[in-house]
């Protein structure tokens, strides 16, 4: 029998997965090769197979056969069918476990509980699948067992695919970016890592280095694979290990001293298991894990859990009585039970049939004795399976419901610190709310935050007993100190340049970095490495190439911090503001006859003169029917209106103004002639007293347009800027060394060799321009904002540290002091004067003209209205006793509309107090006659 065992679970083993896998070719075969009873049966056989002899097995054992008591106890489920356990021990071996399973198969189990181990999972999950038999683990957490290739395979437990991003959120909570993972080298660990790579991806994390053991290694080779990591960057270490073996781990950091301050040590819930398993306190191995930080299983404190851990201490089928053995597992491992007994009672009340038949797959071949018939498929195994995912209900581990891709709704664990002789909760963590120091069941009420501020953990005792959160890196202890690119400058080297000093290097550059480093709260060792010949300046995107390259650890310089770099190195936060800047040769502008012109723009001395003659023109309308000093001859008028307007410019008109709304318009329009003098007399002076400079080029711009030369500094990126962003010929480009070769280049000019502008970043700029005695300044604007970094390979945290460091120089002020010992610059104003930038315009003035002209619209409307009321009453004595024709011909028509049009323009014309008069007397005369007409009516009255 044990001879046709091996063989038959060397032939699973090796048989093509398109067979094994294959679960459509079952059929139902009939009489005597098919059992089925449409009779109640009275027993009901469900296996479990695991290592019985385990930290995870210790705890399931006594579980399962518990949870079978209770269940065959209850009459309420399954009705007085026995539901029995076959118990078998897969001994932490794939073999035997694969032997266990077939041989399990053979007792016509309808649910198989178990393994715990994901490895022999994998290897029982083909046998379930080709025979239709539900399995249960509650131990198994690889991600991968969840894949549609097991679909007969169901945990009870969480997979570690949650615990894996649940250590990620951690991991990004205290803002680590990289991490060592330590996993034994098996389907459990490798998965369970791979998914941590992709959880702390997503975290812009990474896994710095995978270190792989076998379970059975001894101790000097982890104490070695240790001593690997320690030299190392990270020291943020995730284990990921089982129950059993795991704890040799920290006994070989202890021993390395790896369990002190600037530690953090992070462990799967293979520890918490451990741990919890524990008979009593073992002081030693408290002692070695003190600050480590581990996850644990979730399960809610509900009445069925305390109920269950009061009767722990007393379970008959324990090895010893008391609390030891007691972990999470156990808890997965009796609601299995009654996942199998709740579903099997529903299977039964649906109908379900508890029958076998023979796969047409699994028979002998050739003369071979491997008896593979005895090996028969459960014929109701779809339909249990369907059964079991819609199951809910309420288990000691909390809420037993699965989700469409068949993981246990609700995953949660707790965050655990390892401190003094004991574990304490520090937060909790689940897939809805992530980390929060509240219980996950009390956040499902809510509405599901997961952002950055929403995040809590109370506090943590690192190793060393430390409170501060350890940075989680260090310098790879392999005693290098950083390699630091410094390019050697021909030109400008009072930004850095080689020095005899031990340093080997001095400037601006370089003090601003010792300052920062200085801030840091570790030393950082560190060496200058000179690059370049002496002889030219290096070309910087070829240094940066080196740093991404790792020939480098860092590059500190006059580096400007554009895209490309960013794209393969770090920079820390600019320690100087730069950008491109064109300079050019300049004149004193000479005296210009026509200077009292340049004040203001041409719209604005037409819109000005505009309104000079419309208010003038205004005041005279409003003036003419009222004052003496605006009548007369058409010639005199016009003259009035031109002299009127213009004086005043200067508050020196002598007509008075004597209507109301004269004076207002009067008014309004002195304002803005004192607001325009005012700014014209203060731009003239700025024109006339400030030097004026010019010259051909106003900018990068008409550089562009143009076909001259343009010099640029060799080795810096303006380069590639000007020929790949503004399409500049490369040609045109003259490389210049240094300062000499600058001014060399500006002072023949494009027709004699040399260069017509030079394009540059503003820091070297400024530095020429200071000592050139102001013969050359910049023209137009800074086209490009950028600024001064340090580069650091890809992920390094110097970066983040040194950008901090920098802005405390930046606020306390030692930046400024570095930067006035290094750079001084003489008074010259570096950029030319823009006559047409301090021309005024009439955007500047546009709300006063639009005051004043909303003025005179009124004060005309208000006019009109007046002059029309008063014509109205107006009735001329010379047409009082013109009998109107009956039947008017048209020239008569003509004639009538000219001769009203003629009489409309007498009466504005007229003076006012003349109009008034006229109206005064007809008035009385109507006055009059209307009693005359009184009079008379009542004579003729009869009396």
């Amino acid at each position: 029998m044990t001879r046709t065992l091996i063989l038959l679970s060397l032939w699973f083993l090796w048989v093509p997965l398109g067979v094994v896998c294959s679960t459509g070719n079952a059929s139902v075969s009939s009489g005597s090769s098919s059992s089925s009873s449409s009779l109640k049966p009275n027993v009901i056989k469900i296996g479990s197979l695991f290592t019985l002899n385990s930290v995870i097995g210790g705890a399931a054992k006594p579980a399962l056969q518990a949870a079978i008591d209770d269940v065959n106890s209850d009459p309420s489920i399954l009705h007085g069918i026995e539901l029995k356990l076959l118990l078998f021990d897969t001994n932490c071996s794939g073999f035997i476990g694969t032997m266990a399973a077939l041989q399990l198969m053979e007792s016509d189990i309808v649910v198989a509980i178990g393994p715990q181990s994901s490895g022999i999972a994998h290897v029982i999950s083909h046998v379930v699948n080709e025979l239709h038999v539900p399995l249960l683990s509650f131990g198994a957490t690889d991600p991968t067992l969840s894949s549609l290739q097991y679909p007969y395979f169901l945990r009870t437990t969480h997979s570690d695919y949650f615990q894996m991003h649940a250590i990620a959120d951690v991991v990004d909570y205290y803002t680590w970016r990289e991490v060592i993972a330590i996993f034994v080298d098996d389907d459990y660990g490798r998965s369970g890592i791979s998914v941590l790579g992709d959880a702390l991806a997503k975290k812009r994390a990474k896994i710095s280095y995978k270190a792989a053991f076998s379970p059975g290694d001894p101790q000097n080779k982890i104490k070695d694979l240790l001593v690997e990591v320690n030299l190392m960057e990270s020291r943020v270490f995730v284990v990921h290990v089982t129950p059993d073996t795991g704890l040799s781990i920290f006994s070989a950091a202890k021993a390395l001293n790896m369990m002190g301050g600037g530690y953090v040590w992070i462990a799967t819930d293979w520890l918490p298991s451990y741990l919890d398993s524990m008979e009593a306190v073992d002081p030693d191995t408290m002692n070695i894990l003190q600050g480590v930080i581990a996850l644990r299983h979730y399960t809610p404190d509900t009445y069925l859990k305390k109920r269950f851990r009061s009767r722990w201490n007393n379970l008959k089928y324990k090895r010893s009585a008391g609390p030891a053995g007691f972990n999470s597992y156990a808890l997965y491992a009796y609601d299995s039970v009654w996942l199998a007994a709740h579903a099997l009672d529903f299977f039964l009340k649906e109908g379900g049939n508890l029958s076998f038949s023979y796969d047409p797959n699994l028979h002998d071949t050739n003369g071979s004795m491997l008896h593979l018939e005895s090996l028969r498929v459960f014929n109701g195994g779809e339909q249990l399976l369907q059964t079991l995912l819609r199951m809910n209900f309420t288990g000691l581990s909390g809420q037993i419901h699965y989700t469409p891709d068949k993981h246990l709704v609700h995953p949660a664990y707790d965050v655990l610190n390892v401190v003094g002789t004991g574990t304490r909760r520090i937060g909790y963590w689940s897939n809805y709310s992530h980390l929060s120091i509240v219980p996950p069941e009390s956040m499902y009420t809510k509405p599901p935050n997961i952002s950055t501020g929403s995040q809590h953990l109370y506090s943590v005792i690192w190793p060393g007993e430390n409170t501060v959160r350890p940075r989680g890196w260090v310098f790879p202890n392999n005693g290098q100190p950083l390699q630091i690119a410094v390019p050697n400058r021909v030109g400008y080297k009072v930004f850095v340049s080689k020095d005899n000093s031990p340093q080997g290097v001095k400037g601006y550059c370089i003090d601003v970095f010792e300052a920062a480093i200085s801030l840091l709260p570790y030393a950082v060792p560190h060496r200058y490495m000179l690059v370049g010949d002496g002889k030219r300046n290096p070309i910087y995107n070829d240094l940066i190439n080196q740093v991404a390259q790792n020939k480098y650890d860092a590059a500190v310089g006059d580096i400007t911090i554009v895209t490309n770099r960013t794209k393969i190195v770090d920079f820390t936060q600019p320690f100087m503001e730069s950008g491109l800047v064109v300079v050019a040769p300049v004149k004193e502008e000479k005296s210009n006859p026509w200077a009292f012109l340049k004040p203001f723009t041409k719209e604005m001395w037409l819109v000005t003169a505009a309104f000079f003659l419309l208010v003038g023109f205004v005041v005279w309308i409003l003036e003419h029917r009222l004052n003496h000093e605006f009548r007369g001859p058409p010639s005199q008028q016009l003259m009035t209106i031109f002299w009127f307007s213009f004086s005043t410019m200067f508050f020196s008109h002598r007509e008075n103004t004597v209507s109301t709304l004269g004076r207002l318009v009067l008014i309004i329009w002195l304002f803005v002639v004192l607001i325009i003098n005012s700014s014209y007399t203060a731009s003239l002076t700025s024109i006339l007293t400030v030097q004026q400079l010019t010259s051909g080029i106003h900018g990068i711009d008409s550089l562009i347009s143009s076909t001259e030369p343009i010099g640029i500094q060799d080795g810096s990126f303006s380069f590639n800027y000007l020929i790949d962003e503004l399409n500049i010929a490369e040609s045109r480009l003259v490389k210049l060394k240094n300062p000499e070769d600058y001014l060399r280049a500006l002072t023949l000019g494009p027709n004699k060799g040399g260069v017509a502008a030079i394009v540059d970043e503003l820091p070297y700029v400024e530095l020429f321009l200071s000592n050139t005695n102001c013969l050359y300044r910049t023209v137009g604007q800074e086209f490009t904002k950028s600024g001064w970094g340090f580069a650091f390979q890809r992920d390094s945290p110097l970066a983040a540290d040194l950008s901090t460091a920098i802005l405390q120089l930046s606020e306390n002020g030692d930046l400024q002091k570095i930067h006035d010992k290094w750079l001084t610059h003489s008074d010259c104003s570096m950029q030319i004067n823009q006559i047409d930038e301090n021309q005024l315009s009439l955007s500047s003035f546009w709300g006063l003209f639009l005051i004043c002209g909303t003025a005179c619209v009124l004060a005309l409307i208000v006019f009109c209205y007046r002059v029309c009321t008063q014509y109205r009453r107006y009735s001329p004595e010379d047409v009082e006793g013109e009998v109107e024709q009956i039947e008017p011909s048209t020239s008569s028509r003509r004639s009538s509309i000219s001769s009203t049009s003629k009489k409309i323009m007498d009466f504005i014309d007229r003076k006012e107090a003349e109009i008034k008069e006229k109206l005064k007397r007809k008035n009385s005369n109507d006055n009059k006659q209307q009693t005359k007409h009184s009079s008379d009516g009542q004579a003729s009255s009869p009396a």
